[in-house]
């Protein structure tokens, strides 16, 4: 008993020590008496103390650090023209590097990651590092980045098979005098390989700042490739001469998928001039089915915003459209081949009709946007075909492929996620399911029952096998 009581004596004893101690230091801290203990202490025993002692402080410290070195980071990204270096990674034509690493996903799958550590270094959304896009021709994956380099892999996933570059004259088209104008606006937006020959499309600059959605094409080879143009719009969107003084580069669209063996799709948005997405004339937010022999098209459905996402379900006989709504409101639309051409144009209702609601909300400043663009939040009421699904909040909607029997993926750029689905006989979405992948997804491709992702957060090709 006298025993237990001396050892919690001891105890109580130490404890007021250390706890005086901790007391009589803080209070000292910024007077010069403090100063002067300071100095009787090495510099490792400063950070022991600080570390141990003071873990408050010292996680405060480390933390403030942290955010400085963030802020340099960001600094000198601003500083650094990233379309000139990859510009000039292209000239070179040397190798792209690849890194790998692999993230252990919620769904029991594993997400394997090869980064592109050379050549991609200007994106679309983040200064740096850069975006991209991916397709497959005779099973290499190819890949082409935001700024117009392109290359090919026989197989991603050996890490040891560095990407080869494809000389290629797509900086005819688009090159640093566009990029320099706004480099998140302006960019490569898709590739595509159909029929042996290979469609990219880009912001074309048509007029001195007035900018629409086209494509180049040619034969696909593994040495050189000199483009040239399908589709050119004769309109275009000016910078600033615009109907509702607004121009935004994002909303270009420009995902392209094959319909026939004469015919490939394209994906157009508005640019933020709201209303030619109801304007027939317009190709603008629209889908429109172009002929690959000389350039002539039709359209296909209308009332889109920024459809980024494009899929054909040929089994179905339908076609899966996702494209990005304003604050709020992303859609998962489908167009039924059936009733393309027989009446009317499917008209999906922007900026009529949206889930979401325009920059700010209903505020004061907003009153006319909302008198001219109402966004009803019922589509089928005022004659527009509701989306299968809205997502409110946005989850930053892009691509959409077919992995099984009416099982479909879609992934997601402000999200950071991709989402399982599946359609039941009444064509409505069930089993949602969301899996997060950690980075803004740009891309998304499915070949061999493997899910092929470009995540632009740190430039690398995703690999999950859906085995």
């Amino acid at each position: 008993m006298l025993k237990q009581l001396k050892i919690k004596t001891l105890i109580l004893l130490i404890s007021t020590i250390i706890i005086s101690g901790y007391l009589f230091i803080s209070s000292m801290m910024g007077t010069d008496g403090f100063n002067n203990l300071k100095s009787l202490l090495s510099n490792s025993n400063k950070q022991l103390i600080k570390k141990y002692i003071f873990p408050h402080k010292f996680m405060s410290q480390q933390q403030q650090q942290i955010s400085q070195q963030k802020q340099r980071l960001k600094l000198v990204e601003k500083l650094i023209d990233w379309s000139k270096y990859e510009l000039l990674k292209k000239q070179e034509g040397s190798e792209i590097i690849l890194k790998e690493s692999i993230v252990k996903l919620s769904n029991n799958k594993t997400l394997k990651k090869y980064n592109l550590t050379s050549g991609f270094y200007a994106g679309i959304n983040n200064t740096w590092p850069g975006s991209g896009y991916i397709d497959f021709y005779e099973d290499n994956i190819i890949v082409l980045s935001a700024r117009g380099l392109l290359a090919f892999n026989k197989n991603v996933e050996d890490a040891e098979e560095n990407f080869q570059q494809i000389r290629n004259n797509i900086n005819e088209f688009i090159s640093i005098k566009q990029f320099k104008k706004n480099q998140f606006f302006f960019s490569l937006k898709d590739i595509f390989i159909f029929n042996n020959k290979i469609f990219i499309s880009y912001t074309e600059e048509i007029k001195e700042d007035c900018w629409n959605t086209s494509i180049i094409y040619r034969d696909i080879n593994y040495e050189n490739i000199n483009f040239e143009k399908l589709f050119s719009p004769k309109e275009c969107n000016h910078l600033t001469k615009n109907i509702d003084n607004e121009f935004n580069g994002h909303q270009s669209g420009g995902k392209i998928i094959s319909f026939d063996n004469n015919h490939i799709l394209l994906s157009l948005g508005e640019y933020r001039s709201r209303y030619l997405a109801q304007d027939i004339k317009s190709v603008n937010g629209k889908i429109i089915k172009i002929n690959i022999d000389n350039g002539n098209y039709e359209i296909i459905s209308m009332g889109h915003r920024n459809p980024q996402g494009l899929y054909f379900d040929k089994e179905n006989n339908f076609i899966l459209e996702t494209e990005h709504g304003p604050f709020g409101g992303d859609e998962i639309n489908l167009i039924e081949i059936d009733k393309i051409n027989k009446d009317k144009i499917q008209n999906y209702g922007w900026a009529i009709s949206s889930a979401g609601e325009h920059y700010k909300g209903k505020i004061e400043k907003n009153k006319n946007k909302y008198e001219k663009y109402p966004l009803y939040k019922s589509h089928s009421e005022h004659r527009f075909i509701e989306p299968l699904k809205s997502f409110v909040p946005s989850i930053g909607i892009s691509e959409i492929v077919k992995v099984g029997q009416n099982r479909y993926v879609v992934s997601s750029m402000n999200d950071r996620s991709i989402y399982f689905f599946e359609l039941n006989e009444q064509k409505k979405i069930i089993n949602l399911n969301r899996v997060k992948v950690f980075e803004r997804v740009r891309d998304l491709r499915f070949n061999d029952n493997r899910l092929y992702l470009f995540m632009e957060d740190t430039a690398s090709i995703g690999v999950i096998n859906l085995n």
